[in-house]
């Protein structure tokens, strides 16, 4: 995979695993913030009120330090880790994995903890629809308005996305592009006359 471009999944999924009666409900989801992890956490946890456990494992970001796994009462390293390490293995991030778990009344012990919750999680995972996106950065830019033909060929050339636009006296225009182009948009941008970086 190239520096700019990440790992993730479209929408929700889900994957079921059964271990001696226990049932392993596992529902991935695409996230971008905590508040996010945090509303799914808090809507699942309602509605598995019934629930021995749900456990839960999360990265964040394209750079993948942001992450974090919960045992919710499982013995310790049995269910969070297991599930962040099907995250890792896929290299996914901006990723929430809950696996909902309802004993069976025979215990699995660690290992058979870890390896159901490993794999509920691998089964939400393959029925997922996994996309690669790319880092993008965004840059602001003022000129003066007899330049508006010279900026927007650039444009039109580098193919940035354009989030904003303003045309006054002065024009304003913010745009994105992915990470190992903007360089190039830049100085291109930087020869057009009374264009300045904001």
């Amino acid at each position: 995979m190239a520096e700019d471009t990440y790992r993730t999944i479209v929408g929700l999924s889900e994957g079921i695993y059964t271990e001696k009666r226990s049932k392993f409900i596992a529902i991935a989801l695409p996230v971008c913030t905590l508040e996010e992890i945090k509303v799914h956490l808090d809507r699942y946890q309602r509605e598995y009120y019934d629930a021995r456990h749900i456990c839960y494992a999360y990265m964040l970001g394209h750079e993948r330090k942001d992450f974090r796994a919960n045992d919710n009462g499982e013995p310790s390293g049995t269910a969070g880790k297991p599930i962040l390490g099907q995250i890792n293995s896929n290299e996914l991030t901006d990723i929430l994995i809950i696996v909902v778990r309802y004993f069976g009344g025979i215990k699995l012990g660690t290992s058979g903890l870890i390896v159901a919750y490993r794999a509920a999680a691998a089964e939400a995972i393959v029925t997922a629809t996994i996309i690669e996106k790319t880092v993008d950065d965004d840059i602001t830019l003022m000129f003066e308005y007899p330049f508006m033909n010279d900026v927007m060929r650039i444009v039109k050339e580098e193919e940035p996305e354009v989030l904003n636009q303003s045309y006054d006296i002065d024009c304003c225009m913010t745009l994105r592009i992915r990470r190992s182009l903007m360089p190039r948009l830049r100085a291109r941008l930087e020869k057009v006359e009374t264009v300045r970086f904001l």
